[in-house]
């Protein structure tokens, strides 16, 4: 069995799936994408777990699709979840990319599909697929223009040009700008503050967010409701209002 190219950490509640092709700048390969599609099950499977961090391994997040792999015919896709075992289905919970030196083609394109984005100061962000004869068909060309104006986005896709942490932090694309080499450390400080929290609401109000934007406004309030009224009914909802009363944290139960 070949030797796994994804390292897994669990700390209270919180999952840091690492991507270990240094040697590599992280492309993402057939069997990285396997066992991030594996790991990514795990969060949303695990009642256990709360939040999850992807991160690269060697001071780089991801160069984004093996070329050597591809010229051999190999695509990294997952049934289902898509580019790196990710782009068409991310997770339910909470997903943070931790991102230091370069997030390029598809490694930008699993940071678009993450939730929250913390940046070390020298990270760089790009779509230059155009430059080598593809197109960002893994969520960037959908993602991008949702994040930041559509002119700009526009430019980024034709020119193929590499967007600086701080350009993608005044653009909001970057939720926490961090010294080099921190980046890890933060969004696990992140994830903690995120994990505190309530799981089901956790999840009922990612999925809002996300889809939400789609809805019509006269439909917007009953579809949320078919989201969120289990939420209120659950046992959660009785224990924080609980803990509040009782001025303790409260204990969650993620029912």
């Amino acid at each position: 069995m070949s030797e796994s190219q994804l390292s897994v950490e669990v700390t209270d509640g919180v999952v840091t799936m690492t991507m270990n092709r240094p040697q590599a700048r992280n492309a993402i390969s057939l069997q990285l994408a396997t066992e991030m599609a594996e790991a990514l099950e795990n969060l949303d499977r695990d009642p256990d777990l709360r939040v999850g961090i992807i991160t690269g391994a060697g001071g780089t997040f991801c160069a984004g699709m093996d070329l050597k792999g591809f010229a051999r015919g190999e695509r990294p896709v997952v049934p289902e979840r898509g580019f790196a075992g990710l782009v068409r289905k991310p997770p339910r919970k909470p997903l943070i990319a931790a991102v230091e030196g370069y997030a390029l083609a598809g490694g930008f394109e699993i940071v678009l599909a993450c939730d929250l984005v913390v940046a070390g100061q020298g990270a760089t962000f790009g779509l230059p697929e155009v430059k080598r004869g593809l197109t960002a068909a893994a969520g960037g060309l959908l993602r991008l223009q949702e994040r930041i104006p559509h002119n700009l986005a526009m430019e980024l896709v034709l020119t193929g040009r590499p967007l600086s942490a701080h350009e993608a932090s005044e653009l909001h694309l970057v939720n926490r700008l961090v010294a080099d080499g921190t980046a890890r450390d933060a969004a696990q400080e992140l994830a903690a503050e995120i994990a505190a929290n309530a799981p089901l609401a956790l999840a009922a109000s990612k999925e809002v967010l996300t889809h939400s934007s789609d809805w019509t406004w006269n439909e917007k309030f009953d579809k949320q409701e078919l989201v969120v009224d289990p939420v209120r009914q659950s046992l959660d909802a009785r224990e924080g209002a609980q803990a509040f009363i009782e001025k303790r944290a409260p204990i969650w139960l993620g029912r």
